[in-house]
């Protein structure tokens, strides 16, 4: 019976930890997930591809550059884990905005390289500073925005650059706590490199941001974005939308009444009365 039992936990043991090892040594592949450029984008945007050379690595994306000002602010996009940017052209009219720029993270798209969280906001923040020095765009006039991964992209580059706003998209709080959710009993905590702690920067960050959860959303529970909500150092709007997922929020029309109230405000006092809240409320 002892011996039963001891066998037991030795293939348990074995098990834990060879998932962990697993984990370990594949979070790159598990983590990012490059999707290459539809070729209809690239013939039909081709007169508004930039490149831009980060060191030894070509990144390649889009730059919208219309009318840019206080009541029109420039949208610089960072997309989520398996997200090729361009997918987001087709709704570019529902934005009350004029211009954008939409840069894939490293491997992504057209841009070379591997992608791991020390690249991807290196090469944010050299973006960043090269829309400044190049094209004359005042911070002051820009809004980031992040979906998922890309969430944890914009709030490092906020809280090292300053900018008019910020939009979260289903964002989480930690990468951290994503896995746990989706691995519990393995310890995460001490296996991930690429963490995106974006909780820990959030208290010091004072740009006003809306951040926006999906109530179903299976691939970052909820309750992540409402604890990063709580933690904003800054004004912030907190948005559940109902019936909604991951994958659909950009559905639902509030979902695009919230942002265009936000980029209309710089703070999102715009917004109905019925939607604005106190972190996590709704």
């Amino acid at each position: 019976m002892l011996l039963g039992i001891v066998k037991v936990l030795l293939v348990l043991l074995v098990l834990f930890v060879g998932a962990s090892l697993l984990l370990y040594l594949f979070q790159i592949r598990m983590i990012f997930f490059p999707q290459p450029t539809a070729p209809a984008n690239l013939s039909r945007y081709s007169d508004r591809e930039i490149q831009m050379r980060h060191g030894d690595v070509t990144l390649t994306g889009w730059f919208f550059n219309n009318k840019i000002d206080s009541s029109d602010p420039l949208i610089v996009y960072y997309g989520g884990n398996a997200e090729d940017v361009s997918l987001n052209f087709s709704d570019l009219g529902r934005f009350n905005a004029d211009s954008f720029l939409f840069m894939n993270y490293r491997g992504y798209g057209g841009s070379e390289g591997r992608p791991s969280e020390t690249a991807l906001v290196s090469d944010a923040l050299f973006v960043f500073d090269r829309l400044i020095e190049r094209y004359g765009v005042d911070p002051a006039h820009i809004v980031l925005m992040g979906r998922s991964l890309g969430s944890g992209v914009a709030v490092q580059v906020a809280a090292r650059r300053s900018v008019a706003g910020v939009i979260l998209v289903t964002p989480f709080d930690s990468l951290v706590h994503v896995a746990q959710a989706h691995y519990p009993g393995i310890p995460v905590g001490w296996l991930l490199r690429h963490r995106f702690d974006s909780v820990s920067l959030a208290p010091r960050i004072r740009t006003p941001a809306l951040i926006l959860g999906a109530a179903s959303d299976r691939v970052v529970p909820v309750h992540l974005a409402a604890n990063l909500a709580r933690q904003w150092g800054g004004p912030v709007t907190a948005i559940t939308i109902n019936g909604t997922g991951h994958n659909t929020i950009e559905t639902a029309g509030r979902y695009w009444e919230a942002i265009n109230a936000f980029l209309a405000s710089g703070r999102g006092d715009g917004l109905p009365a019925s939607d604005r809240s106190a972190p996590g409320d709704n």
